[in-house]
């Protein structure tokens, strides 16, 4: 069965290469609180597309209206992965559980806790997505912090077991990434090819940002079993891109080409549209550089105004959700470039924003993140909101 799986995600990566040709440390400082790439929309957790299937360049202005809150009085959310039946998974990155949402009611289930997550600072469970097997193999993939290291693991979904007995023993299908207080990435989601793209941050340590030998600051590429997917830019590597501080989040539009937010230090954070074997310049470079050989974002924001986690495509932009600049960003797109100023929406309303991913065509679901040690919770305040968008 293994092998079989390899053959045909081997396949399918060939096939998408063929077709095809990014922590503020205001944020995450512990001291406060293109060549396109393979990929479909992804089934996971920050990864998806609205279903166009032609080009177009969006309005320079947009909308968003908050049409309900699908649920409320979460504890330290971080990963969202919608489910076939429209119900939600939702990780919690201190409790190191998984809760289904109940999408018409709000109702919450909790699956079970992950066992091996060591949460501390910003690590714990934090993103998650389902199989590109799911029908099938009805397995979660969740990225978390344990003792030693930030791993890879896939788990065993069986609703028809008792409520905290629904999650399967963890199995480990990639280890080894650096962990840290601060910058340990997070973010998982299925690429159209089928591979597994994770972001990972440099756990404090700048200069594992550039040695293509370390897997943090990176954007990794594996197979679903967590080998290094083939066509891969460096040779047996899982590493895709790097020269990263810390990638929150990860989405491809309609045309297959994947972005990446990313926290900047002090100046700037990012939205990157990722090219395979490029260098993001960090720690050499923060924002944009005159130095040709970094990969310079498509835009990118003040510390204060950003601090981007997760992202999302829909009706012809890229949509990111800020912690500390506390909004929702939408950036237009012509291609790989911003086609007009990011416009900001939801200042200040619901407090941190963690996660954004599509809900199909012009909805979107997003997650607040007011109870990570950061934010101001107040009773019931990390909720799961259903925006429609334009």
């Amino acid at each position: 069965m293994i092998v079989q799986r390899r053959v045909v995600s081997a396949a399918l990566a060939v096939t998408a290469l063929l077709l095809t040709a990014g922590c503020s440390s205001g944020d995450e400082d512990p001291r406060y609180g293109t060549s396109t790439p393979s990929g479909s929309a992804g089934t996971a957790t920050g990864s998806s597309s609205s279903g166009q299937s032609a080009a177009r360049i969006p309005p320079a202005k947009g909308t968003v209206k908050v049409l309900r809150t699908v649920t409320e009085g979460l504890k330290t959310p971080w990963g969202l992965a919608p489910l076939p039946d429209g119900n939600l998974l939702v990780s919690s990155r201190d409790d190191g559980t998984i809760t289904r949402i109940t999408e018409k009611t709000g109702q919450k289930t909790e699956l079970g806790t992950v066992s091996g997550v060591s949460p501390a600072g910003e690590g714990g469970l934090l993103g998650i997505a389902l199989s590109p097997d799911y029908a099938s193999d009805h397995m979660i993939y969740a990225y978390f912090t344990s003792a030693s290291d930030n791993r890879i693991v896939r788990m065993l979904y069986d609703p028809k077991k008792p409520a905290g007995e629904q999650l399967g023993a963890p199995d480990t299908i990639f280890k080894g990434i650096p962990k840290g207080y601060i910058h340990n990435g997070g973010r998982i989601a299925f690429g159209p090819d089928g591979m597994l793209y994770a972001g990972t941050g440099e756990s404090g340590q700048r200069g594992l940002a550039q040695d293509k030998k370390s897997l943090g600051g990176k954007i990794l590429r594996l197979t679903p079993e967590g080998d290094p997917a083939p066509g891969n830019p460096f040779p047996d590597s899982p590493v895709y891109t790097y020269g990263h501080r810390n990638v929150q989040g990860l989405a491809w539009d309609s045309k297959q080409r994947l972005f990446a937010s990313e926290f900047g230090q002090d100046t700037w954070d990012e939205l990157n549209a990722i090219t395979p074997g490029d260098d993001y310049g960090w720690p050499n470079a923060e924002g944009r550089s005159s130095d040709s050989k970094y990969h310079n974002p498509i835009t990118q924001w003040h510390t204060d105004d950003a601090s981007p986690s997760g992202i999302a495509y829909a009706e012809g932009s890229i949509w990111m959700a800020g912690l500390k600049g506390q909004r929702l960003w939408r950036i237009p797109l012509d291609g790989t470039k911003a086609s007009a100023a990011p416009q900001a929406f939801l200042t200040r309303e619901y407090g941190r924003l963690r996660t954004v991913v599509s809900a199909g065509g012009d909805k979107l679901w997003l997650v607040t993140s007011n109870t990570d040690g950061r934010g101001t919770p107040k009773s019931g305040d990390d909720r799961i909101l259903e925006l429609q968008v334009s």
